[in-house]
């Protein structure tokens, strides 16, 4: 995405910057001693889920405080709506399609993260980090694709969803005792309801001690929760203590967790030269119902295109460095984290194509800083071109997308069904003025719609397009365990 063929026309994204607060001085160059960098990333977090985004029947002090004491980004999305594409855009700047991660990985899944990709952690031990990872991974389970196999010093948790196990409400019969994790070797080979309550607990405990070991050089901590994915659970520190019944019990242990990290960083004296990010890997999966998060304004969640499922709640803190108490309403997207901490630490680049650039004038707040992307690809099942914006306008295109059509979620970690509906033709739509997505302006802006298409094209020629049978010239394959059945591997996908 870095270049364009000349027949594209540059554009440039909303700017939208709201400074509120003082104590911040101009962007940071890279330093003497790069920043520590604490990725927290969440499993269907909706992005009405947190105090400062408008959650209701529950209270998140620790988000709001990080936020308070650095900017809320409400315009922030992820590059596709689901588990293992969310992750792989976050981790090595690419579109997920590029490097031939789709959907949701399986736990029969027999491919994984290519060796070739650079992940985060890959980038900054160039620079000598330390670098830990807690929680779900989801690029691959087999040795090959592990964190600790792709620049990650060590790693605790999950090798994927918490609801790949047997006793999945519906597809119980075709998942595996669900397995739990140190650096390559499993320690726990069937993890049962009773452990999940400590997920997020044990997490945290990891996070906290990977600090105190690492405080004296450079780190990098990613922190992946599982939940608030279902099945939900959490700790007796947190049962029954909100309004909102135990979606909202697990949103406020999560913020405890944030609370846990980053006293971690104060009591360390880190804090001044540390990045936290905050954010989630998709919207709200609404079809659990009372048992899922909230999209708030805007349009469906998880799984779709659509604004509630790919624009989730972003929270980031450095001191001195991004304004405290700021607002920014700039179109930003996860593929453009790998970049910018190169850009901050010093780290030289892949060699290969990456999609993201570097934002840090953003989200430091620079006065007329812009996005330097002229837009932004939204794929989704199966390598489909569902949308294209360039931070204000939104074109779809034809496809179909699962809706439960205004009915009512399920119940208790039952969910509800489903249906599928189309967008039969392009439908254009204002996220300036219509966040929810509401009103299709496709007829009245037939000049903004044309210059959409032509954007899509650069998409459709770079990384392919099922809709319209298109390949890719710039796609990259996923890395294959020996042996694997290919049938296999294409119902995965």
């Amino acid at each position: 995405m870095n270049t364009r063929a000349g027949s594209i026309v540059r554009i440039a994204f909303l700017a939208g910057v709201l400074h509120i607060g003082t104590g911040w001085q101009a962007a940071a160059a890279p330093q003497a001693h790069p920043p520590n960098i604490v990725i927290i990333f969440t499993d269907d977090q909706g992005y009405a889920d947190v105090g400062c985004f408008g959650a209701k029947g529950y209270t998140t002090p620790h988000l709001d405080r990080l936020a308070k004491q650095g900017c809320r980004f409400t315009n922030f999305h992820v590059a596709q709506a689901v588990c293992s594409a969310s992750r792989a855009a976050l981790l090595t700047g690419c579109y997920p399609n590029r490097i031939g991660i789709h959907g949701a990985l399986m736990p029969r899944t027999q491919h994984g993260i290519s060796a070739n990709e650079m992940t985060i952690a890959e980038l900054v031990k160039q620079r000598g980090y330390a670098t830990g990872m807690v929680g779900k991974w989801h690029l691959g389970h087999h040795p090959p694709f592990l964190p600790t196999r792709h620049g990650f010093d060590e790693y605790f948790g999950l090798p994927y969803s918490n609801d790949m196990w047997p006793y999945h409400p519906e597809m119980a019969d075709k998942f595996p005792p669900l397995p739990l994790i140190e650096n390559e070797t499993i320690i726990n080979t069937n993890i049962t309801a009773a452990d999940q309550c400590h997920l997020t607990t044990w997490y945290t405990e990891r996070a906290v001690t990977f600090i105190e070991k690492n405080k004296a050089r450079p780190f990098f901590l990613y922190v992946a929760h599982s939940m608030p994915h279902v099945p939900l659970y959490v700790s007796d520190k947190f049962k029954g203590k909100s309004k909102q019944g135990l979606y909202g019990d697990v949103i406020m242990e999560i913020d405890w967790s944030v609370g846990e990290i980053t006293a971690a960083l104060k009591r360390n004296k880190l804090e001044e030269n540390t990045l936290v990010i905050f954010g989630s890997d998709n919207g709200p999966w609404l079809s659990y119902g009372n048992h899922a998060g909230s999209s708030g304004p805007l349009r469906e969640g998880k799984g779709t295109a659509w604004e509630g499922g790919v624009r989730t709640p972003w929270l980031m803190r450095w001191p001195g460095k991004i304004r405290a108490g700021s607002v920014n309403n700039t179109m930003l997207m996860t593929i453009d984290i790998l970049p910018t901490i190169a850009h901050l630490t010093g780290a030289p680049l892949p060699k290969h194509k990456i999609d993201g650039l570097n934002v840090w004038p953003v989200l430091a707040g620079e006065r007329g800083a812009k996005n330097p992307h002229d837009c932004y690809w939204l794929y989704y099942a199966n390598n489909q071109l569902q949308a294209v914006t360039d931070g204000r306008w939104k074109l779809f295109f034809p496809h179909s997308y699962r809706t439960l059509a205004g009915k009512p979620g399920g119940r208790d970690g039952i969910p509800a069904k489903y249906e599928q509906q189309k967008v039969a033709t392009a439908e254009l739509y204002d996220l300036k003025n219509d966040i929810g997505e509401t009103a299709n302006v496709a007829a009245k802006h037939p000049d903004i719609v044309k210059r959409l298409e032509a954007l899509a094209e650069a998409a459709r020629a770079e990384l392919g397009d099922s809709l319209t049978k298109r390949t890719g010239t710039g796609v990259r394959p996923a890395d294959v365990v020996p042996g694997e059945d290919k049938k296999t591997k294409r119902a995965a996908l």
